[in-house]
């Protein structure tokens, strides 16, 4: 399975929460016993996480994962450009990597 490009936006400052099922030959791929990570950095080669991802197996027969971060961890991030991935990785360490891109950070305006 290669990986696919999906690029998008996340919001400074704002909770974020998304669901993807995960899919191989158009069926759910059972990911029980599968770990997921997910993680943003400000180029391929930075050595320094800019974000690390909550990213769980939500419902293993069914191949979902459930991607979440704090609005405070969004805080956190400069404005800017990022590079992400997203792996899962079975009970027997067997990586696979399921999506990369770029992740654009728009700056928040409104602070509490």
């Amino acid at each position: 399975m290669s990986a696919g490009i999906y690029n998008f936006t996340l919001n400074q400052g704002a909770t974020f929460n998304k669901q993807m099922t995960v899919k191989e030959n158009n069926s759910p791929l059972n990911l029980t016993g599968y770990t997921a990570a997910m993680q943003l950095r400000s180029t391929y080669d930075s050595g320094t996480v800019a974000l690390s991802m909550t990213a769980a197996v939500t419902n293993a027969t069914q191949g979902i994962l459930s991607i979440s971060a704090s609005a405070s961890s969004t805080a956190a991030l400069e404005e800017g450009i990022y590079v992400y991935d997203l792996e899962i990785t079975t009970s027997a360490g067997e990586v696979t990597r399921l999506l990369q891109g770029q992740v654009t950070v728009s700056p928040e305006v409104t602070r509490w």
